[in-house]
């Protein structure tokens, strides 16, 4: 995706009614282009390879292969595609293992159409997370559930010695839901330099972006659930 050219959507989903509904709204966006439509997860897999999107809008449940499973071998292979979770309720597993499959984000499928809209470009941009009070909650239910495999006993990942000091800070600050503007608040430091030590962080541990972040800093104990009322 070039910085004029449109954000490439693949519509994933075994309900016609509700892809037509999603082109409508992102079609009327100047700056977005539905570029196909899938009915299952192995349809999504071919036509992600075939048609290069720059974002997924995925389903989770869907005959065939379900939207998880499309997600982990979409993550998995050489695409630069971004995903977003479809789901139908804020705290579903689904979403929570859509989100360790390697998805960038979920939305709901009762979404307002200037949130979906929104929620496209920011994914699409790499640069936030979408809605992170919930994505946050959402990993908080399934860590505080005791629902990560292998988390209780997973040692400290190797990868994290080779993060600078401030590195280390960047990533509790991502880890927490902060943005660019508020961590740069917060440390003093231009966004420009935040976004290069995000690069970098992303690099280092081997991850596609912010929220995968927040998902392995979850995961391997580094963020520990607070408030049981988040």
């Amino acid at each position: 995706m070039t910085d004029n050219a449109p954000i490439r959507i693949l519509l994933v989903d075994d309900q016609p009614l509700l892809r037509m509904g999603f082109r409508l709204i992102l079609e009327g966006e100047e700056d977005l282009e539905v570029v196909g439509e899938a009915s299952d997860g192995a349809e999504a897999v071919r036509k992600v390879e075939e048609l290069e999107p720059d974002v997924v809008l995925m389903d989770v449940r869907m005959p065939a292969m379900d939207g998880i499973e499309a997600t982990r071998r979409i993550t998995a292979s050489e695409s630069s595609a971004r995903i977003i979770i479809l789901t139908t309720f804020d705290l579903d597993e689904y979403a929570f293992s859509g989100l360790q499959a390697g998805a960038s984000a979920f939305l709901l499928k009762d979404v307002a159409p200037a949130e979906l809209v929104q929620g496209v470009r920011l994914v699409a941009s790499g640069d936030a997370v979408v809605a992170p009070r919930v994505t946050q909650r959402l990993l908080e239910t399934y860590v505080r559930g005791g629902r990560v495999p292998g988390r209780a006993t997973q040692a400290r990942d190797p990868l994290l010695e080779e993060l600078t000091p401030r590195e280390t800070e960047m990533l509790e600050a991502i880890a927490a839901g902060l943005s660019n503007a508020e961590i740069a608040h917060k440390f003093f430091l231009s966004e420009a330099t935040v976004k290069t030590h995000v690069r970098r962080i992303l690099t280092k541990l081997h991850l596609r972006d912010r929220v995968q972040v927040v998902v392995y800093a979850y995961e391997t104990g580094l963020v520990t659930p607070s408030n049981p009322d988040y």
